[in-house]
């Protein structure tokens, strides 16, 4: 059996010291405390731990969403904390693809429209070719014409993950990706997020609360009030 490709590759995102405080009625709020972690092009990573311990809000500094109280976030070598908005938005646009636990479709659009939004958005002209493409390796070239309110819950998170891929994101982010679908939906929409990480190299990094979700990434970090509690070891996986 081969070693994963990503095993000799240099991290794609890399966190060191990360801390993040918010001003509350009764002082200062520290969510993530010292936070430092690793990820490597073409891997898949877990973030797990309780509600409340700062995964989500981990989750938006790795992508970029939120800065730092202190610490640093490094995404293909760019040091996100000394980006402003608007370049932190353009390498978020070229880089990266987001999958969330609420869908986040519009629902004026049908799924095709929805797919299609972020190539419009950059001015391609083969936005409708690329989503409908998008939408066939998901399974839902029949419900393409359809709005959100037509389509089941696990149709609606099929179609984000197709808009999340359209672009040829480097790197996946997802929030709970199945925390909303049922045991059988969940399944077959974990198993489309890992076979885009395995046949595309799209880098993966979901936060979940499945531990057997958790369980099929090579790697995993569990966050425990803020700080890590542990780091998963490196899991071979055959191609």
């Amino acid at each position: 059996m081969n070693a994963p490709s990503h095993l000799n590759a240099e991290p794609i995102l890399d966190a060191r010291d990360v801390s993040k405080s918010v001003r509350g009625p009764e002082g200062q709020l520290d969510i993530l405390r010292g936070v430092s972690l690793a990820v490597r092009e073409g891997e898949s990573f877990a973030i797990v731990g309780a509600s409340g311990s700062g995964k989500t809000t981990l989750l938006g500094l790795l992508a970029g969403l939120d800065t730092p109280s202190a610490g640093s976030v490094r995404l293909d070598g760019h040091a996100l904390e000394a980006l402003d908005e608007e370049a932190r938005a353009d390498v978020r646009r070229r880089l990266v693809g987001f999958v969330f636990q609420s869908f986040h479709l519009l629902p004026a659009l049908r799924a095709e429209e929805n797919v299609m939004l972020p190539l419009e958005l950059e001015g391609r002209s083969d936005a409708r070719e690329r989503a409908r493409a998008a939408l066939d390796a998901v399974g839902l070239t029949p419900r393409r014409r359809h709005y959100p309110a037509q389509l089941s819950g696990g149709e609606q998170q099929r179609v984000a993950i197709a808009r999340a891929f359209v672009h040829g994101p480097r790197l996946l982010f997802a929030d709970e990706p199945t925390g909303n679908l049922d045991q059988r939906t969940g399944q077959h929409v974990a198993d489309l997020l890992f076979a885009l990480n395995r046949d595309r190299q799209t880098t993966l990094v979901l936060v979940t609360h499945d531990p057997k979700l958790a369980a099929r990434c090579t790697r995993q970090v569990e966050l425990q009030q803020g700080s890590v509690l542990r780091t998963g070891a490196e899991r071979a996986v055959s191609a």
